[in-house]
């Protein structure tokens, strides 16, 4: 069976699709096995568009002990504290969006575009452990479940959701959160993504930029003929780069922060890391002859900075001092 991108349902909806299988095994200590990997639960698997999708029916515990060290990596045991801050993170968030894709047949994606489980594979004895001490924690502000966003490495503070999102409001427990330790440089700075340099030619500046703003900003792309200069016109709360302008022969273009990472992308043609950013330009003729970008952090930046979690661990702080850190205003709750 090879599914075109996993998915996860943590209860069973009665929908208009008929014309599906389900696997399961009769043994406990056996899995279901899609693409030769192992899963908890049941497996339906329908065909859709020429491809079949592959759906993993599992109960809301055993889905999470898939989750917490394919978002986090298998830590070792002074860092418990931000795996069960991950746990609970993880819970409050597959419960938020339960039944986002009910019309689709399943409840969340399985990938980073919702949150990462790769099923049994994963499973560390460590990760288990973090879900039973976590079981039924998740976290609310004023009594609701909240919007629980997490990234891999802030740098040097987490952002607005503004900063990052089109689509997502501002909350009071989303806001930015410093991440400096009180005895000197960052909680997050154990991260091997916590610096970086990125720095395209001219040429090659100019080829990716005439794929990536037509596709991302719906720009034609003849208004790219050449990069005169690139330069931050505007920063968010957070420092990050909230508007950029590409100047081309016509004028210039402004890229806002929510589609910056994928307009820049590297000359390896991923996005850019995050948008905590310092860029500098080489000028030959009046156009860009070398771009240079050093950046801090990876990802979005908004909500749990996963890496400084790692390292509020190691210093000793709780799983609730870590949410409390990241999410201001917020409490556990047992649900």
């Amino acid at each position: 069976m090879i599914p075109d991108q996993n998915r996860v349902r943590l209860q069973s909806y009665s929908g208009s699709r008929s014309e599906r299988i389900s696997f399961s095994t009769l043994d406990r200590a056996r899995f279901v096995m899609v693409n030769d990997k192992p899963y908890r639960g049941s497996v339906e698997a329908y065909a859709r568009g020429g491809t079949v999708t592959a759906v993993n029916v599992v109960g809301l515990e055993a889905y999470l002990r898939g989750v917490v060290t394919s978002e986090m990596g298998s830590g070792s045991r002074n860092e418990l504290a931000a795996l069960e801050a991950q746990a609970i993170a993880s819970r409050t968030y597959a419960l938020k969006n339960r039944g986002r894709f009910r019309e689709e047949g399943y409840d969340i994606r399985a990938s980073v575009s919702d949150q990462a489980y790769l099923g049994v594979e994963r499973e560390t004895p460590l990760g288990v452990e973090a879900v039973r001490r976590t079981a039924g924690l998740v976290l609310t502000y004023e009594g609701e479940l909240i919007a629980p966003f997490f990234h891999s490495t802030c740098g040097y503070s987490t952002a607005a959701p503004n900063e990052a999102f089109r689509a997502v409001g501002p909350a009071p427990y989303l806001r930015p959160v410093s991440d400096r330790r009180p005895a000197g440089g960052y909680y997050s700075d154990i991260s091997p993504r916590f610096r970086w340099t990125v720095e395209w030619e001219g040429s090659e500046l100019r080829d990716i930029l005439r794929r990536t703003i037509p596709s991302v900003l719906g720009i034609e792309q003849e208004m790219v003929d050449e990069i005169r200069n690139i330069h931050v016109r505007r920063r968010g709360p957070s420092g990050r780069v909230v508007e950029l302008w590409v100047e081309v022969s016509r004028g210039a273009i402004p890229v806002f922060g929510p589609d910056l990472r994928q307009v820049l992308a590297t000359p390896e043609g991923q996005p850019l890391g995050s948008t905590a950013i310092e860029v500098s330009t080489t000028k030959d003729a009046g156009r860009v002859e070398r771009f240079r970008v050093e950046g801090t952090g990876w990802g979005h930046g908004v909500g749990m900075c996963q890496w400084g979690a790692v390292g509020r661990a190691r210093a000793g702080q709780s799983a609730h001092t870590i949410l409390a850190t990241y999410f201001p205003g917020t409490r556990v709750d047992r649900r």
